[in-house]
């Protein structure tokens, strides 16, 4: 690994050397390093089971996410594959710091103001990845009909075909299916929504700044994003008072609020198993149980 990820600094810095490399803990999907030049340093993720669309789609994403001017995202240096091993690669900037007693204000701020930038209808332009798992995608004007068909539906038939959604469940989600209308708006204010944002997927920079992370962008209901910070924790209080003083949360927020983290948990039974599938049962049976 060495020698491919010093071939590669070359493109960046064509005299650079490499002067240190350690992996990075803290993802189950990328292989992640950290390297030192003498004059910079890097965040590389690495991936040999994935195609170019991979870490396309991640790079998209940080673009589309810094072109707001709202939050700060690491800058993307390179995106491209090693032809012989085959294994893929995105360069990013190297970014660390210490919290500051307005770090987690500053983000609740920002990630509202990038809710609030205009875009252009619900779902997105390309198919991309929600984890490891494929996510079908299209631009549509009704955001039911995309959450509905291509969220919830596109879980449900990966959930089919990896026999994680069989029997009662498979016959409740349908149920929910044809009546998601009840809860589910048609046209919120439709936001660029990171669309993957728990606890691990935000960093702490330079005075104290926050950063997005490994995002899974699509336009949506910015009820979408609040309801999955809430799901696995991470979030503060501060967070949530800052994020709602910019952007309120709507009053039936709080009944739609599981039937958002439905999405999520579907994502976790398809790629984890059942540890999570007492709480996909759980929302299922809370509405049409």
């Amino acid at each position: 690994m060495k020698e491919i990820i010093g071939k590669f600094l070359l493109r960046l810095e064509p005299n650079g050397k490499l002067q240190k490399l350690r992996p990075v803990a803290g993802g189950d999907i990328n292989e992640a390093y950290y390297v030192r030049s003498k004059e910079n340093e890097y965040f590389v993720k690495l991936n040999r089971d994935v195609d170019a669309s991979f870490f396309d789609f991640e790079a998209e994403g940080l673009e589309r996410i810094a072109k707001t001017n709202t939050i700060s995202v690491p800058n993307v240096l390179m995106n491209t594959v090693d032809d012989q091993s085959r294994i893929h690669m995105l360069w990013l900037e190297w970014v660390d710091g210490t919290k500051r007693s307005s770090t987690e204000a500053l983000l609740g701020e920002q990630l509202a103001a990038m809710h609030l930038c205009k875009v252009p209808g619900y779902g997105y332009t390309r198919d991309g990845y929600i984890g490891k798992l494929r996510q079908d995608n299209q631009l549509v004007d009704n955001w039911l009909t995309y959450y509905r068909d291509f969220r919830l539906r596109g879980q449900l038939e990966i959930g089919r075909a990896r026999q994680t959604i069989t029997g009662r469940r498979e016959t409740l989600l349908l149920l929910l299916l044809e009546q998601l209308e009840k809860w589910v708006p048609d046209h919120p204010q439709p936001s660029l929504l990171h669309g993957d944002l728990w606890g691990g997927n935000w960093l702490i920079g330079e005075e104290g700044r926050p950063y997005l992370i490994d995002p899974s962008v699509l336009f949506g209901d910015h009820e979408f994003e609040i309801a999955f910070t809430e799901l696995f924790g991470g979030f503060s209080t501060t967070f949530y008072e800052a994020y709602t003083s910019v952007y309120p949360l709507a009053d039936e927020y709080e009944t739609r609020k599981p039937l958002y983290q439905l999405y999520y948990l579907l994502v976790h039974v398809n790629m984890f198993g059942e540890s999570y599938g007492h709480s996909v049962d759980h929302i299922l049976n809370r509405y049409v149980g």
